[in-house]
Parts: C-alpha cells; sequence; structure tokens
C-alpha cells in the first residue's frame, strides 16, 4: 500500500486550471468596472435629482408668495391645503427680518474683522468643530505649559545654586582672610 504523496500536477491539469482562474478573473474585472460605471451614474443622478429638489423648493415658496400676495385683495376666500402650510413656515422664515438682520450683521461683522482676526476666527471654529482638533489641541496647550514651566523651573534653579555658590565662595573668602591674615597684610597676598 503506498501513501499518497504531494505530487506536482500534471502539465495539461496545470494549463486548464491557469485559463479557469485567468477567465474568472477577466470576468470579475469586467463586473467591477460595470459596477463602478453603475455607481458613477447613480451618484450623477443623485446630484442632479438633489439640484432639482432644491429648485422646486425655491420654486415652491416662490408659488406660495404670489398666492399669499392673490390672497391679500378682498373679496378672496382663504382656504389652506396641506401645501400651502407646508411652505407657509418656510415664505415665513424667509421673511423673518430678525434672523435676516442677524445674518447681515454677522456677515458686516465679519468683513470688518483684521485679517489675523478673521484667521483666529477660522482656526477657532475648526477646533471646535471637530473632536480629534479639540484633543490635539488640548494636549498640545498642556505640553507647552508642562515645557514653559520646566524651564523656568530650570532656570530659576540653575540661578539660584549660582547665588548660593557665589555667597558661599564669598564666606570662604572672608573666614579665609580673617583667620589667616588678621594682622592686615592683605596687602601682601595681592602682590
Amino acid at each position: 500500500v503506498s501513501s499518497p504523496t504531494n505530487a506536482p500536477f500534471p502539465e495539461g491539469q496545470v494549463d486548464s486550471l491557469l485559463s479557469i482562474i485567468s477567465s474568472q478573473r477577466e470576468r470579475f474585472r469586467a463586473r467591477n468596472q460595470e459596477l463602478e460605471g453603475e455607481n458613477r451614474m447613480m451618484q450623477h443622478t443623485v446630484q442632479a435629482l438633489q439640484s432639482e429638489l432644491d429648485n422646486l423648493r425655491a420654486d415652491n415658496i416662490k408659488l406660495y408668495e404670489k398666492i399669499k400676495f392673490l390672497q391679500s385683495y378682498p373679496g378672496r376666500g382663504s382656504s389652506r391645503d396641506d401645501t400651502e402650510l407646508r411652505y407657509s413656515s418656510q415664505y415665513e422664515e424667509r421673511l423673518d427680518p430678525f434672523s435676516s438682520f442677524s445674518r447681515k450683521e454677522r456677515q458686516r461683522k465679519y468683513l470688518s474683522l483684521s485679517p489675523w482676526d478673521k484667521a483666529t476666527l477660522s482656526m477657532g471654529r475648526l477646533i471646535l468643530s471637530n473632536k480629534t482638533a479639540r484633543t490635539i489641541a488640548f494636549f498640545y496647550t498642556l505640553f507647552l505649559h508642562c515645557l514653559v514651566f520646566l524651564v523656568l523651573y530650570k532656570t530659576a534653579w540653575s540661578e539660584s545654586v549660582g547665588r548660593d555658590c557665589a555667597a558661599f565662595c564669598a564666606k570662604k573668602f572672608a573666614d579665609h582672610v580673617h583667620k589667616f591674615h588678621e594682622n592686615g597684610d592683605v596687602g601682601d597676598m595681592w602682590q
């Protein structure tokens, strides 16, 4: 009884497997290209539909404005249906003088800012609008504060040690002069 061994495939089977795998790869590649084309078409369709929806919404608000104008004439009944109710709130929001005024004031204030203030405002908005940016800004600020405190501590400590060392040396010198040169022969020491 012979045990099965890992013998290489015969030449005919290798060519057959290679052609099967190659044809399968080509089918997948063609299908992938087809799906990518469909995806691009769908994205284009969605964008076109979105812009059409925005245009229709604006047209409906304008039509509601015309209806409102026509209803303002005396003798006209004011029967409201769902369509009018739906667009009346959007129409009223557009006419709201307070929101319009606040938008104009914000724009005026922004235009009157210096370039540095505009950059600061933009950076602040960027940092506050993104969680990752807020986290990075927090740790960056923490790191800078720690670095400044360490540098200040090291500077203060090294100056303190220098003053203490100078005071210590001056005291030792004064003790030495007092102890060994009491007779006033300090002048001899410098010669």
